[in-house]
């Protein structure tokens, strides 16, 4: 798997090395590019946004505290999302609040309430636009049906760009596994994201 942002600066495993040394810009970096990811991710198990911030920020905490001896990685991502998911499902395991459904709701702004201009060319790029955000909508309400072992899967693989192999290890299960959640959520998403069955 390609390093991440290296087009940009330096790369996940530069930042790593940097803060396991004591390199507090690296470390803000680090912590910039992966908290929305880690919140995301986390909002699959759980539906109290308090303690999946909580979670996030101790683990940054101790990731400071335990610079010294934290070993290198050739996957920062994995390394954060297997991280906060030990501590967030530890957690969860204990005040029994494990989930099966998260309450991301969607951001974007839906258009049907925008007046439409006169210009006809302004008014395909609204309509358009409209059409767009109908079928985000569509996709995340059966992303919303879909079990919550196939939504996982399928937000590692789709979202985060994981390869079969990462999942299986994040995940703890094996290859075929994998295979057979992301085949399942794909069946069941074809079956989901139809006009018919979602209403504007």
């Amino acid at each position: 798997m390609p390093r991440n942002r290296s087009q940009h600066g330096p790369d996940d495993e530069t930042l790593w090395n940097q803060f396991r040394s004591g390199d507090e810009n690296a470390f803000a970096q680090l912590y910039q590019h992966y908290v929305q990811v880690l919140y995301h991710y986390c909002a699959h198990f759980a539906t109290d946004k308090a303690l999946i911030k909580d979670c996030i920020h101790d683990l940054f905490v101790e990731l400071w505290r335990h610079r010294q001896t934290i070993g290198p990685t050739t996957s920062v991502r994995f390394y954060l999302m297997a991280s906060i998911k030990r501590k967030l499902v530890r957690h969860l395991t204990a005040e029994q609040k494990l989930v099966s459904q998260d309450d991301v709701v969607a951001n974007g702004r839906r258009m049907g309430d925008t007046l439409l201009g006169s210009d006809p060319s302004h008014e395909h790029m609204l309509i358009s636009h409209e059409e767009d955000s109908f079928m985000n909508d569509c996709l995340h309400q059966a992303l919303e049906k879909l079990p919550r072992r196939q939504r996982e899967a399928v937000h590692l693989r789709y979202f985060q760009n994981m390869s079969n192999e990462e999942i299986s290890a994040l995940m703890q299960i094996n290859i075929q596994s994998v295979y057979n959640l992301i085949f399942g959520a794909m069946s069941n998403l074809k079956r989901y994201v139809t006009p018919e069955n979602v209403s504007l």
